[in-house]
């Protein structure tokens, strides 16, 4: 395997960029290696956009509270480089940093959204590229934080921040000891799946959902489609969960088709007994498809997702 080509970012001028969207612009179109962007420590404001033919990027940062990409662009004002007919519009062409190319990475970095509460949809991250992982980061904001667009992607370590539909998306999804804070009213995921036959869904396995003090004022999820899928699984439920966790998006049909499922969760949100009757306590048969590492990467023997944590970049290297 060739060895990556090493990109350096830093605002003061000692690096091969001031931005990281310059460092995204060097990258060479449809490359077969990987390409590094290592980022100083700083708060870069600028949107990113990562383009389809411009796969095969890790971004990464000493750490994450200290290396922080941000912009305040909403559904309703939105201010970047690229024309809108790239990007998008609306929700999706919102994100602070928006990743369309396929095997992307990202370590030790916050991606943020800083517009304020009540600014409707606000994306802090956007990713419709295949087999993304993620780790040790950040994603900061109010309404729509962390889009999952669509694709495989693997979520570890990271920490999440929403109110209204902040992990949202029609991707397949595995997130594993992360921490999601909800820091107001609202809900905590808002999962795409039209059909019974799609096999996308988001899984949460040993989490933790926290909120800020009051009890009972968040959903785990709402269905964005009628057959959403979502688990949390060993997760620590605060009490800041309604006790009937789960919410039909003012859409009774959809309590007749969605998959919303929780597996051996505990703690003070953790009230299975006054759960709406729609959701499922899964017994073990019926999770172990879920909590496995095949359910987004299902060809062991060519394993992206190993590929991908063989990758990890050493902070220090």
């Amino acid at each position: 395997m060739a060895e990556p080509r090493v990109i350096t970012v830093s605002q003061d001028g000692h690096a091969d960029h001031k931005t990281v969207q310059d460092a995204v612009d060097a990258v060479a179109s449809n490359g077969t290696t990987r390409t590094i962007i290592r980022i100083s420590p700083g708060t870069y404001r600028q949107p990113v956009f990562i383009p389809k033919d411009k796969n095969l990027i890790t971004i990464v940062g000493v750490r994450a509270e200290d290396t922080i990409l941000t912009w305040d662009n909403t559904a309703t004002k939105n201010e970047h480089h690229l024309d809108e007919s790239v990007i998008g519009k609306g929700t999706f062409g919102s994100g602070s940093v928006m990743v369309v190319g396929d095997d992307f990475i990202a370590e030790n970095v916050t991606f943020e959204n800083s517009a304020p509460e009540g600014s409707h949809q606000a994306v802090a991250f956007r990713v419709t590229g295949d087999r993304g992982a993620f780790y040790s980061c950040r994603f900061l904001g109010w309404q729509d934080t962390l889009y999952l667009h669509q694709g495989r992607h693997y979520v570890r370590d990271c920490y999440i921040e929403g109110n209204i539909d902040y992990i949202f998306g029609a991707s397949t999804a595995l997130f594993e000891h992360c921490h999601l804070h909800c820091k107001s009213p609202g809900f905590v995921t808002a999962h795409k799946r039209i059909t019974a036959e799609e096999t996308t869904a988001y899984v949460f396995l040993r989490c933790v959902i926290t909120g800020n003090g009051e009890p009972g004022y968040s959903f785990l999820g709402r269905p964005w489609e009628p057959f959403a899928r979502v688990l949390f699984a060993f997760t620590f439920i605060d009490k800041c969960i309604k006790s009937e966790g789960w919410n039909n998006w003012e859409d009774p049909e959809k309590e007749k088709t969605v998959c919303f499922y929780e597996f051996r969760c505990f703690g003070p949100g953790a009230h299975r007994n006054e759960r709406v009757a729609w959701s499922k306590e899964l017994n073990n048969e019926e999770a172990e498809v879920f909590l496995v590492h095949k359910f987004i990467d299902t060809d062991p023997e060519h394993s992206w997702l190993a590929q991908r944590m063989g990758h990890r970049i050493p902070v220090n290297a």
